[in-house]
């Protein structure tokens, strides 16, 4: 009896709690959150808990919850290690062009004044442009400024640019730009891509892959830097295929004379070779500067290992050095063929001696046979 009395007297409170009504005071119902579906689960338990009774029950979603918890609490969520790929926080698509042989700066600062950002240093055979893609992000009423804010334009006065930050549908825009300014510009215009990633947690220096190389910070330094490198990769392609085309020139009379045993090159094309390679070399010395380092790494020795880095990663060294190999035959050729045309002057000379004398010879025989027939 006792048993039920109690069971009855549960029962009844449980009818008298779910008849009461919730006195409404007017407030609108908050939006729905997080932390609202807390409550709700609560409150109807606490509503519509189960009876007692001596019967076992089936074990409900609250034991598989706990059970959840317990394994969720014997698993290690700590920080795992990821790959370096995952760690970096915005990929910068770089792309590197040689437009034109020669790019007027004065003109082209004039022109994007508001745009420009001064130099660092006394060389000024580039300049840098900075154009805004986005607003600042707002962090607690702190300004965050980020490189991927930015799109960045490196122009060179040999005839390279370098846009940062810049998609494919945009980049004949700030191509215009460039080709309002420049001389000889090129029918057939190199392009390179590149990548840069930014890894806040990386241990090392520098890290690379095939086309894209990751820094743990990246600044506007380091854009001169990566630009500075890919300028001068892209045009070292321009004078290697400027050269390659005088070498299959040469490579074709050399074939020719093993034919024929002669060759058939005026001299003014010979002088045109020679002032082509000689202005080639002029050019890869004094304006693309192969040979000199970067003031940014005079000034801060931190950049030198990405400079270092960047030409090893394009092999300027290298390429270099195989560009002086292929003018050094190129000037070979033309010392040869110079001095087969300068023999070929020199035969015709005597021969033009040997014909003036035997017609002067022919001259004084003909006044000694009409003096002795007077």
């Amino acid at each position: 009896m006792g048993r039920w009395r109690a069971l009855l007297t549960v029962s009844h409170t449980l009818f008298a709690l779910k008849s009461i009504k919730t006195p409404d005071f007017g407030i609108k119902p908050c939006r729905k959150s997080l932390i609202s579906p807390l409550f709700s689960e609560t409150r109807y338990r606490l509503l519509n808990f189960r009876l007692f009774t001596a019967l076992p029950s089936p074990s409900t979603c609250d034991g598989e919850e706990d059970d959840a918890k317990i394994g969720y609490l014997s698993e290690d969520h700590g920080p795992k290690e990821e790959s370096l790929e995952n760690e970096e926080g915005v990929k910068i698509p770089v792309k590197a062009f040689f437009l034109c042989t020669s790019i007027d700066l004065k003109n082209l600062q004039a022109g994007n004044s508001g745009y420009v950002i001064p130099q660092t240093g006394r060389l000024s055979n580039s300049l840098v442009l900075r154009f805004c893609e986005s607003p600042p992000l707002q962090n607690g009423g702190l300004v965050e400024e980020s490189v991927s804010c930015y799109r960045y334009m490196l122009v060179f006065q040999y005839g390279s640019a370098v846009l940062f930050n810049v998609q494919d549908h945009e980049v004949d825009f700030y191509l215009q730009i460039v080709k309002r300014h420049g001389s000889g510009l090129l029918s057939d215009i190199r392009k390179d891509d590149y990548a840069i990633k930014e890894a806040p947690l990386l241990v090392e220096g520098i890290k690379g892959g095939p086309d894209y190389i990751i820094v743990k910070t990246l600044d506007m330094d380091s854009i001169r830097i990566i630009g500075y490198v890919l300028s001068q990769s892209i045009a070292l392609d321009h004078f290697v295929s400027q050269v390659d085309g005088m070498v299959e020139e040469f490579a074709e009379i050399n074939r020719g004379m093993e034919k024929t045993g002669t060759f058939t090159m005026s001299r003014k094309k010979l002088f045109q070779l020679f002032g082509k390679a000689n202005a080639n070399i002029a050019d890869v010395i004094l304006k693309v500067r192969v040979f000199e380092r970067s003031e940014i790494v005079w000034k801060d020795a931190r950049y030198a290992g990405l400079l270092d880095y960047l030409r090893e990663e394009y092999e300027v060294s290298q390429r270099i050095e195989d560009l002086n190999v292929k003018l050094r035959y190129v000037e070979h050729n033309i010392h040869f063929l110079q001095e087969v045309l300068q023999n070929r002057k020199s035969d015709s000379l005597e021969w033009c001696i040997i014909v003036l004398l035997a017609m002067e010879n022919i001259i004084a025989l003909y006044e000694l046979i009409t003096e002795s027939a007077g």
